[in-house]
């Protein structure tokens, strides 16, 4: 944890988990002492938008399955995540739904048969919209951290796009990284 707010790895959040588990989410931020929770706000089919479509190998204004949350830390937004979903993969499944998902969404992924093996994440600094501003409770003129992270199949196939926007000044990522 940083002295401004919440220290974000992403590592938890590429592996899915075991039975009984909670999300990773919750875990982590159990584990700091804290409660971590997030509320669907929407599910379901909707149009790819370009950076998407782009993500998921798709054309913009393709169909996707998108899960829209607001994941909050002791109870005030913290992060808002737009996951993406091609439709032959998410369509007809709990992905589609605003339902809490038991182990995660990479776990149910997982369970059909799409497992990430590799993840691409960009990180960029920018003016939060109006809407964003109202969801993270932002003080005028706070910037926020987008971050854009494509999950890939072993066979190379993007299979997730997520987009979340956090308030930069309550948060600090943190990479690992093992090479061999």
């Amino acid at each position: 944890m940083s002295g401004s707010g919440w220290t974000s790895t992403s590592m938890p959040y590429l592996t899915p988990r075991t039975s009984g588990q909670p999300d990773a989410w919750s875990e982590e931020a159990k584990a700091a002492g804290r409660r971590g929770s997030q509320r669907i706000i929407h599910a379901g089919e909707t149009r790819a938008p370009a950076d998407v479509a782009l993500a998921l190998d798709l054309m913009a204004g393709d169909a996707v399955v998108v899960r829209r949350r607001i994941i909050e830390l002791d109870g005030e937004p913290t992060e808002l995540t737009d996951t993406y979903y091609p439709v032959d993969i998410a369509a007809g499944t709990p992905l589609a739904g605003t339902a809490k998902i038991r182990g995660g969404a990479l776990t149910l992924l997982a369970d059909l048969g799409h497992v990430g093996v590799r993840v691409v994440e960009n990180v960029t600094a920018r003016m939060p919209s109006a809407g964003e501003c109202e969801q993270l409770r932002l003080a005028a003129g706070e910037p926020v951290l987008q971050l854009a992270r494509t999950t890939y199949d072993s066979a190379d196939r993007p299979i997730q796009a997520d987009v979340m926007v956090m308030p930069a000044a309550r948060q600090q990522l943190r990479y690992e990284i093992r090479i061999g």
